[in-house]
């Protein structure tokens, strides 16, 4: 058994013995277990015997070994400056060395053939004869041992000279939205080539949606990303980030949206033709074109029609991007194979959104929170005096709870006019249950019996205890709906404040009831 197990283990470590590694292609990085890449410099290189190139010409490369070490396996491609893309063709000679297919094109990657001890590895590189073409590198990955590699082994930059524009590619501007491209953009209808704040995106697709030419543009310290999604909510969207690398040169990724944690960044696959600049260190803007599906891993039977969404925020010091600091997304889904529609901003907030967050606010917050502190703590003031022969306190409880079940009632009705659906999560089942119960406070009351009566206790517990209930549930109503506008908030100030205050009215019912208790004693704490 233990033999066995062995075995096993030694299978899993060398699962990529054979050299067909194109699963990992994009990454570049072995599945070695829970090995990682070395830090160290390598003891291996990558020459080319050039230092410049042009369409269609032919590059020697070579991976070498120095004395005394070899290595086991490799992985060989050519990839734009900046990209994580790979580029141009290969053949080789060598025994040890196979083709395989990477980015959903042919020998576009040399590898090994099988684990045998290596010390020199020769191939050539075509360069493409078409499309836009810049600077280039060679980047090797060398595996000594299953523990021991290196990723990402570089060459000598070599500078394109030939005819394709190497200059930074142009902005993207208006004229063809609506004509051939989709396009969205906030503010909207903005031109990015006039105005610098202006974040935008435009597709232009083939026919049957097989080819996408897709541009992004915005100001942003590390990334833009543009993302096409079933909902308005962030959550199993398809998106390609265009962010700055630990180098600080933009790379084009393509990524998976997970909700609220970081996107997971999938292999780019059938994406050519990248363009990247990066204007005045944060004005970022990237072209390629795709031939990737886009996959939102939903049941939506649509295949063209998604909400656009555009995000930028920042990125740390290894590339990885950090959460957006402006996000944007469309009013209604886009037909991508339709240019003639316009597409617009969605408002993150509503202004009848916000009207219910505030009745809610006022209702539960204010207007509530008086009439129970009254109900419970101010009885005896004006004891005696009042109206129509009712106790002033109790007019002004009455008044202000009546006050805040309406209030209630019109949040209520207003965000479901506007929903006209279930949103699903806590915030609107809380909602309900504050709305129901509001509801049932006052009928109650309606019934209740003489004060004298000997069953009396059990309406005031009843009372008591459903006021309690409702203003738990819509204190955390209250929470879960900001905590939905913090969303688009990076210091989360809102949910802070309201904490200081949910905190303050506690400690007011706490010294309240201190005092009534020592009043019922005959003692008069804190002055009152």
């Amino acid at each position: 058994m233990f033999l066995y197990v062995l075995l096993c283990c030694v299978g899993v470590v060398h699962c990529y013995g054979n050299g067909l590694v194109s699963s990992v292609c994009g990454s570049m990085t072995p599945n070695h277990g829970s090995n990682s890449a070395q830090t160290s410099t390598a003891p291996f290189t990558v020459t080319a015997d050039n230092t410049t190139f042009k369409e269609g010409d032919q590059i020697t490369v070579l991976l070498n070994s120095q004395p005394g070490d070899q290595f086991e396996g490799f992985m060989l491609q050519a990839r734009q400056v900046g990209s994580t893309t790979s580029i141009g063709t290969f053949n080789v000679a060598d025994s040890n060395a196979q083709l395989l297919s990477c980015d959903g094109a042919a020998s576009r990657v040399v590898s090994h053939k099988s684990n045998t001890k290596k010390s020199v590895i020769q191939a050539k590189w075509t360069a493409p004869t078409s499309g836009q073409l810049s600077d280039i590198e060679f980047r090797a990955t060398f595996v000594k041992t299953a523990s021991t590699f290196w990723v990402g082994v570089k060459s000598s930059t070599l500078a394109y000279t030939g005819t394709s524009a190497t200059a930074a590619p142009t902005v993207p501007s208006n004229p063809d939205c609506g004509k051939t491209k989709v396009c969205f953009s906030h503010p909207s209808s903005c031109d990015p080539t006039a105005n610098t704040g202006c974040y935008f995106m435009a597709v232009q697709t083939s026919s049957n949606q097989s080819k996408m030419r897709i541009e992004m543009f915005g100001q942003a310290e590390g990334y833009v990303a543009i993302g096409f999604s079933d909902d308005q909510e962030m959550g199993n969207d398809d998106i390609y980030i265009c962010g700055k690398d630990s180098s600080g040169n933009l790379q084009v990724q393509h990524a998976i949206s997970t909700g609220k944690t970081a996107p997971t960044i999938l292999s780019l696959g059938n994406v050519t033709d990248i363009k990247t600049t990066l204007m005045n260190g944060n004005t970022i803007n990237c072209s390629f074109t795709s031939r990737n599906a886009i996959s939102t891993r939903s049941r939506a039977t649509s295949t063209s029609e998604y909400y656009l969404m555009i995000a930028a925020g920042p990125s740390n010091s290894q590339g990885n991007i950090q959460i957006h600091t402006n996000k944007y997304v469309s009013s209604t889904k886009a037909n991508l194979q339709d240019p003639s529609q316009v597409v617009t901003s969605a408002e993150e907030f509503p202004a009848i959104v916000k009207a219910h967050g505030c009745l809610m606010l006022i209702s539960w917050m204010t207007t509530g929170s008086i009439g129970m502190l009254i109900a419970r703590y101010l009885k005896g003031v004006a004891k005696d005096h009042g109206c129509c022969g009712k106790d002033f306190w109790f007019m002004a409880h009455v008044s202000l709870m009546a006050l805040s079940v309406t209030a209630t009632a019109i949040a209520f009705i207003l965000v479901f006019s506007y929903a006209r659906d279930w949103s699903g999560g806590a915030h609107p089942v809380l909602g309900c249950l504050v709305m129901i119960l509001s509801l049932i406070q006052p009928i109650a009351a309606a019934f209740r019996c003489e004060p004298n009566h000997e069953r009396r206790f059990v309406f005031n517990w009843a009372h008591s205890f459903i006021a309690l209930a409702i203003k738990g549930l819509a204190v955390a109503a209250i929470f879960t709906g900001l905590a939905l506008f913090e969303e688009y908030e990076e210091d989360g100030w809102m949910l802070k404040v309201m904490g200081g205050f949910v905190a303050w009215e506690a400690l007011i019912y706490v010294l309240q009831d201190l005092n009534l208790r020592a009043k019922k004693k005959g003692l008069l704490v804190f002055g009152w």
